[in-house]
């Protein structure tokens, strides 16, 4: 079964996953994982199919609150609709050992968050509303943080400051170059079935006094958000690779993305 699209990461916003975990235990105890490292059970990680190595998850067991913070260094779970494998430490405290799986709701922290157990998250019942299919048997989603308006509302009445910081670069997926802009087409329209909310275009680039045709998913605020993106479609056999937009780049194809940027590109798309 195909796992589910998790939306592209958005400044202000959580990411959300909600669905069955598993464990996995002293069997695989010191084989390698997918990401290199050696597994141990006695470790607070875990397997996802998707999300890059290093992610920190705060993972609550939506029946009793029990929550821990886990890291991810392993692919999977494939199988019986589960969204995550907790290492058997991670999964005890949520009674996952005991009954085998669980529901769980799992959001995306800060990489400095602590990983073990951790207290019930206060914003629980926000986390169970906030799910926008809760028949499905999993799904993802973006959930707006809590001091997200407050903040905006504040700016409202400050002055505003004489020198803004610099432009924070902003990353793309490339899924691939093409000789023709009607095979660069194909695959954006593939790129499309699979999740319509992407932002992806087809492009005019001049390589080597040459033009091609490079199909892009971007602009992305951010790395983590640009590497699921690529995962996601390599899972659909899309290959890409991630790369960072410059901030003058990024300001002027936010500006106009049918016009020819500074690197020679122009919109194609439909």
């Amino acid at each position: 079964m195909l796992p589910t699209i998790i939306p592209a990461a958005r400044e202000g916003y959580s990411t959300v996953l909600r669905g069955r975990a598993s464990w996995y235990g002293k069997q695989f105890q010191g084989k390698k994982t997918t990401s290199g490292e050696r597994f141990n059970r006695f470790k607070y990680t875990c397997a996802h199919k998707t999300l890059p190595f290093g992610t920190r998850l705060r993972v609550t067991n939506l029946t009793s609150g029990a929550t821990v913070v886990v890291r991810v260094t392993d692919r999977g779970p494939f199988r019986h609709q589960r969204i995550i494998d907790l290492a058997e430490v991670a999964a005890r405290p949520l009674g996952i050992v005991e009954s085998g799986a669980a529901t769980v709701v799992a959001e995306v922290v800060d990489a400095t968050t602590p990983l073990g157990v951790a207290e019930t998250p206060d914003n629980l019942a926000v986390l169970r509303e906030g799910d926008p299919n809760p028949a499905a048997p999993f799904t993802a989603y973006l959930l707006p943080d809590a001091d997200t308006a407050p903040t905006l509302a504040a700016t409202d009445s400050q002055p505003a400051t004489p020198a803004a910081a610099p432009a924070a670069p902003r990353y793309e997926v490339q899924a691939g170059t093409f000789a023709t802009p009607e095979a660069a087409r194909t695959v954006l329209a593939r790129i499309l079935t699979i999740d319509q909310a992407l932002p992806a275009d087809v492009v005019a680039v001049t390589v080597g006094g040459r033009q091609v045709n490079q199909v892009v998913v971007g602009q992305l605020a951010n790395w983590l958000a640009a590497e699921t993106v690529r995962r996601n479609l390599q899972l659909w056999g899309i290959t890409g690779l991630v790369r960072t937009v410059p901030a003058h780049e990024a300001d002027a194809s936010s500006l106009a993305r049918s016009a020819t940027t500074p690197d020679g590109m122009a919109s194609l798309r439909r």
